[in-house]
């Protein structure tokens, strides 16, 4: 048996239990939730709703089932493993934790949120926190504390001396992380069985979770919708042209993308804009939410990127990936980030923007191993002149060389590998 790896977010779930009522933890499917909830969180009374006997007695008294779990749990939390698969759970556990102040009486975990409806949501104020456990980060996976590279760039003066040491990865190195994908167990089979693997989790998600948010009458177009999505992650999606790649309407497509988005298959990043130039394009880009699942169904392998291949076909993964790194980091930083992405109508465009509020973190992943004073030309202008001139601005490229560069008025070129190398304690 291989040793369980450690999840940043375990800390996470203690606090949030000491602070709530009821603890949210959704993910995608096979991302680790339940061996989170049951071997590394450690007590609990535990039930899963894929037993189609639990399932049934919840679906015929909620409240009834839910008061005699509680009273088996004792003091401990009760766990719901699967929980959108019910139709009456949210309800009855909104009754439940309206009677009573205890905290950390339940922690439900499934692939999509329970509580997604706006009525149950707004009636729970104060009383659930939702977490999400995402595929398995580097810093996860290499058992390093959680990377604080934001704060970092945030800071008041940032400098190279701050940064530890990064990891020093060769180009083939990196690949590897981005095909492999972070599902801990998926990731570590040889490619054929990874790859056929991953395609059958896109299989269950389209037959199995997809259900329980919407009926889908036309299953075979919503896979071909996943495909397609994959093949343009890190890029603005033309959903009129989407449509008529995939044979149907356009408002279907929208739907589709908004399902895929609420079973973490895919994840939306907004446009920022200053809210004083109105000529900044607003459209989304979408990024496969794991890159090994975008790989497999791209059949992509290590020989896609090879020297004499396609020389711009890492770009967009890798810009992916480390936009995954990213969102897994930012519950550990210290203020609250959000992540964009902008392009101006100059067709300037940065790849992430990481706003704090009073400051900004440009971000470009580069597919190169060097970088020229050119490459940071945008973040120059951006953090000087544009958009972003009224706040503090760091610009970052981040690339596939190992030396860490400065280019003066905070702007830096580090490797990818400093993603995971600014770590707290672990």
């Amino acid at each position: 048996m291989q040793p369980l790896l450690p999840r940043h977010l375990t800390a996470e779930l203690h606090e949030a239990l000491l602070a709530s009522r009821v603890v949210n933890v959704i993910g995608p499917r096979q991302s680790g939730k339940t061996t989170l909830v049951r071997d590394l969180f450690g007590t609990g009374r535990y039930v899963t709703l894929d037993d189609t006997t639990v399932l049934r007695a919840l679906e015929e008294d909620a409240f009834g089932q839910l008061t005699a779990l509680l009273d088996e749990a004792d003091s401990t939390p009760l766990i719901i493993d699967e929980a959108q698969r019910s139709t009456g759970l949210a309800i009855a556990v909104k009754r439940i934790v309206d009677t009573t102040r205890q905290k950390g009486r339940f922690i439900l975990t499934g692939s999509s949120n329970v509580f997604a409806s706006q009525n149950v949501v707004d009636s729970l104020p104060g009383r659930i926190r939702t977490l999400t456990l995402w595929p398995m980060a580097v810093s996860e996976l290499e058992r390093i504390g959680p990377p604080r590279i934001l704060d970092w760039a945030l800071s008041r003066n940032p400098t190279l001396t701050g940064l530890p040491d990064p990891a020093r990865l060769t180009r083939d190195g990196y690949i590897d992380y981005v095909i492999r994908g972070g599902f801990p167990e998926t990731r570590m089979l040889d490619t054929r069985q990874r790859n056929r693997q991953y395609r059958d989790y896109v299989d269950s998600v389209v037959d199995r979770d997809v259900a329980d948010i919407v009926p889908v009458r036309k299953t075979d177009a919503l896979r071909r919708l996943i495909d397609q999505m994959a093949s343009r992650t890190a890029a603005e999606v033309n959903v009129a042209g989407l449509a008529g790649d995939i044979g149907i309407e356009r408002p279907t497509v929208m739907r589709y993308i908004d399902v895929l988005e609420r079973l973490l298959v895919v994840r939306k990043l907004g446009a920022w804009t200053s809210g004083e130039a109105k000529r900044e394009i607003k459209h989304p880009k979408y990024h496969f939410v794991d890159t090994g699942v975008a790989s497999a169904l791209r059949r992509i392998t290590a020989d896609t990127f090879a020297a004499d291949a396609n020389p711009t076909a890492l770009g967009p993964m890798l810009e992916t990936f480390a936009h995954g790194e990213l969102v897994k980091s930012l519950p550990f930083q210290e203020r609250d980030i959000r992540l964009y992405h902008w392009r101006g109508a100059n067709k300037a465009e940065i790849d992430v923007v990481a706003d704090a509020g009073d400051g900004l973190v440009g971000i470009e992943v580069k597919a190169s191993t060097a970088v020229a004073a050119g490459d940071v030309r945008t973040l120059r202008w951006f953090g000087a002149e544009g958009p972003g001139r009224a706040r503090r601005f760091t610009g970052i490229v981040f690339y596939l060389g190992t030396e860490r560069l400065t280019f003066g008025d905070r702007i830096f070129a580090l490797p990818v590998s400093q993603l995971w190398s600014q770590a707290g304690q672990a």
